[in-house]
């Protein structure tokens, strides 16, 4: 009994113990893996002095990536600044001796240069040359000028004292021509003339179609009119519907006035009729419109002053712009006068000028349309009757219509109102008709 007790006390305790490391054995089951290092297959070690010295793959961050961009592209910028200056550096001699070179040739040419035409080159050093006032001389072509672009007739820079050529003028328009080309459209339209109607269409046919349309002539197997001629009594219209035509057109338009053809020296009236035609062919399709065409195209006679002479010599170079051994293409002429009757037949025949357009005083149904035209923008009081003046049997031009109108706004602005009524109007017109009758003499126009 007693030697039992202890061995049954023995196996309790042994069967305790291994409870207990179950227990634990249990517990360490539960516990979460600890995370891979890597995925994929074990890479092997690679052996030997290769692996030794190759260095591990480094991925920069982003600052690091921007940072190496910033330096690059300020390496560029240095290695751009460092070219720029070693060019400066080996090109600043031949700057100074270029300068040095300048400096001479200015000695050589003078200041200032007279301008001239050479009129005739001998050989490449020797030429004819002139001026506009002076004779022509025989002179010597500097080395220094290019040859290549010497021809006869074109402007050069000669020598103050020596008269040698020393250069050559480029821009061979003359200055007054360019002035002559309308940069700007009026804002002049057909729509701004009242009647007319015959006028316009004459002058579309004339000026306008065989620019835009030139295939229907020669389908009819004519050829289009050179030019038009407006003519009529003071303000009825012609230089409107010019205005109108150079709006409404897309060609070059080089405006002239008669009077300045004509030129103080002689020879320069005829050489800027030549000028004015071939910038004319040059900026083609283009209208060219010459205002009093009277002022140089008069009946000749013999003229007992040079100044006379020098104008009629203008004429003759006018007229054979017009209609001389040079085609004209698709420059049209447009002349406007009040006097025709004292223009030269030669100017006005066939195949100068094709189309005669008369400007009449307008009638009773034009006299409306120009009414309207003119008060479409006034403000009218309510007594104002128009048909008083449309019906009157005062001869009224276009221009006298649109001075009632003007004459009788401001009577009412003198007067401090804002609306123009039946008085002024009336007013208006007396004061317009006194003054165009009062410096006239009877019967001029008859």
């Amino acid at each position: 009994m007693g030697q039992g007790t202890p061995g049954g006390m023995g196996k309790q305790g042994q069967s305790g113990d291994r409870k207990q490391g179950d227990d634990k054995k249990e517990g360490r089951k539960f516990e979460p893996p600890a995370a891979p290092s890597r995925v994929g297959r074990k890479q092997r070690k690679q052996k030997g002095p290769e692996a030794a010295a190759r260095l591990p793959h480094v991925t920069p961050l982003s600052k690091c990536r921007l940072r190496l961009l910033k330096l690059e592209r300020v390496k560029d910028y240095l290695l751009m600044e460092e070219e720029f200056v070693a060019g400066q550096e080996r090109l600043k001699p031949h700057e100074d001796k270029s300068e040095e070179d300048r400096t001479k040739v200015d000695d050589l040419r003078g200041s200032p240069m007279s301008v001239g035409n050479l009129e005739e080159i001998i050989d490449e050093n020797h030429a004819i040359v002139s001026s506009s006032v002076g004779p022509e001389y025989y002179v010597g072509i500097l080395s220094f000028v290019d040859k290549d672009q010497l021809e006869p007739g074109c402007a050069i820079l000669m020598h103050n004292k020596v008269l040698s050529v020393v250069g050559i003028l480029q821009d061979e328009v003359d200055p007054m021509v360019s002035v002559m080309k309308v940069e700007k459209a009026p804002l002049e339209s057909y729509a701004d003339i009242g009647g007319l109607d015959a006028q316009i269409q004459e002058i579309k046919e004339a000026v306008e179609l065989p620019l835009t349309h030139p295939e229907l002539y020669e389908d009819i197997g004519i050829r289009p009119p050179k030019g038009v001629i407006l003519y009529g009594e003071p303000g009825t219209g012609k230089t409107l519907l010019a205005k109108a035509v150079a709006n409404s057109t897309s060609a070059t338009f080089l405006r002239v006035v008669g009077s300045e053809l004509i030129q103080k020296y002689l020879g320069d009236g005829p050489k800027l009729v030549r000028e004015l035609f071939r910038v004319a062919d040059e900026l083609s399709p283009s209208i060219v419109f010459i205002d009093e065409i009277d002022a140089v195209g008069t009946k000749r006679y013999d003229a007992h002053s040079g100044g006379e002479r020098e104008i009629q010599r203008t004429m003759l170079e006018l007229l054979n712009q017009l209609d001389g051994f040079d085609s004209r293409g698709d420059v049209k002429v447009i002349l406007a006068t009040n006097r025709i009757e004292s223009l030269d037949p030669a100017l006005l025949r066939p195949g100068r000028i094709d189309r005669k357009i008369e400007f009449p005083l307008p009638d009773i149904k034009t006299r409306r349309r120009i009414f309207q035209i003119h008060t479409s923008k006034m403000t009218l009081a309510d007594d104002v009757n128009l048909e008083e003046f449309v019906m009157t049997k005062d001869e009224f031009s276009g221009a006298d219509i649109k001075a009632i109108c003007t004459e009788a706004g401001l009577l009412a602005l003198r007067e401090r109102r804002m609306k123009v009524t039946h008085a002024d109007f009336k007013k208006a017109k007396e004061k317009v008709m006194f003054k165009k009758k009062e410096g006239v003499p009877e019967g001029l126009y008859m």
